[in-house]
């Protein structure tokens, strides 16, 4: 079970995953009554550099991102309270589904269901595919770190656009235009939280583009409203809370988004309601509010209903 998290005795709290993609959704320091800490795990790699580092950490609870990616029997002998949160789309049973997320759901089929005490997934409308696994617990949006969040400032020089996020047919055909027209740059591979935090506060207009051409909630839409940020994206799905045309501005087309930014660069001010809006919305998802509730709210569930493992 998990202590009462206290000032004085605060809950050993340790997130695993991938740095470049999941420290984003950790506090930058531990707050009151956590005691933070990560472990750096790709798929793919040896999993007994991080088993041997979770050992001597002796977290109270672990949090692991992308579960299904942990091999079988990775998590034996590690004694905290294991959270796995499945951060990826998968078909959520409404008709055809596209080839991407079948093959998402062939790793998914990987999650031990037995290593973890309670599942989180970022997408409810995914759940029914999760919970052919394992039973999940919560859900909600990866939070962000505090370390992303800025005031909405007024600049004088013409906005830049920033899209973060791997190169694929769909997202080609909405940046190749802007692109070529406007100020914009494409990072196509994670970057470290410094470096992140740094391409967040240089540019005024952050474009969320979806993996292929199917309804999903991506995370680097609440890194742009926290940081400031005009966010332009595809129709959101989830919504977690968002509303297109208050919080950020939705397209649909390609020739959608090259219209939003040639008006921004022409009136960047006409947009600032959105960006104030936006940013207020972000607070929602700050990461040193989120997971303390998300801890407090554990450790009354497990005394209820006891741990989920083995």
């Amino acid at each position: 079970m998990l202590p009462p998290a206290t000032h004085e005795n605060p809950v050993r709290l340790a997130f695993v995953g991938q740095r470049e993609y999941f420290a984003a959704a950790t506090p930058p320091q531990s707050p009151e009554g956590l005691e933070t800490s990560f472990v750096d795990y790709r798929a793919g790699a040896d999993f007994g550099p991080a088993r041997e580092q979770l050992r001597r950490l002796e977290p109270d609870c672990i949090v692991v991102f992308r579960p299904e990616l942990v091999p079988n029997g990775g998590l034996e002998g590690i004694e905290g309270v294991t959270v796995g949160f499945m951060t990826e789309p998968l078909p959520r049973g409404d008709g055809d589904q596209h080839p991407d997320l079948t093959g998402r759901l062939r790793v998914a089929a990987g999650l031990e269901r037995e290593a973890f005490d309670r599942i989180i997934s970022f997408d409810p409308m995914i759940v029914p595919a999760i919970e052919a696994y394992a039973p999940v617990w919560r859900s909600f949006a990866l939070p962000v770190s505090d370390r992303f969040y800025a005031e909405v400032d007024d600049r004088s020089r013409p906005p830049r656009s920033l899209f973060v996020g791997r190169s694929t047919g769909h997202r080609e055909a909405f940046l190749t235009p802007v692109k070529h027209r406007f100020d914009t740059t494409h990072l196509a591979h994670g970057a470290s939280e410094d470096r992140l935090g740094e391409l967040l506060a240089e540019f005024e207009i952050g474009i969320n583009l979806h993996n292929e051409p199917y309804p999903t909630f991506e995370n680097r839409v609440l890194l742009h409203l926290a940081a400031g940020a005009l966010c332009i994206s595809e129709p959101l799905s989830p919504m977690h809370g968002l509303e297109p045309g208050i919080d950020f501005v939705e397209v649909r087309h390609p020739w959608e988004l090259e219209e939003v930014i040639a008006a921004a660069t022409l009136r960047f001010e006409h947009f600032r309601p959105i960006r104030v809006r936006g940013r207020r919305k972000a607070e929602t998802f700050r990461a040193s509010v989120v997971w303390p509730r998300l801890i407090g709210d554990l450790a009354i569930d497990l005394r209820v209903h006891g741990r989920g493992r083995g």
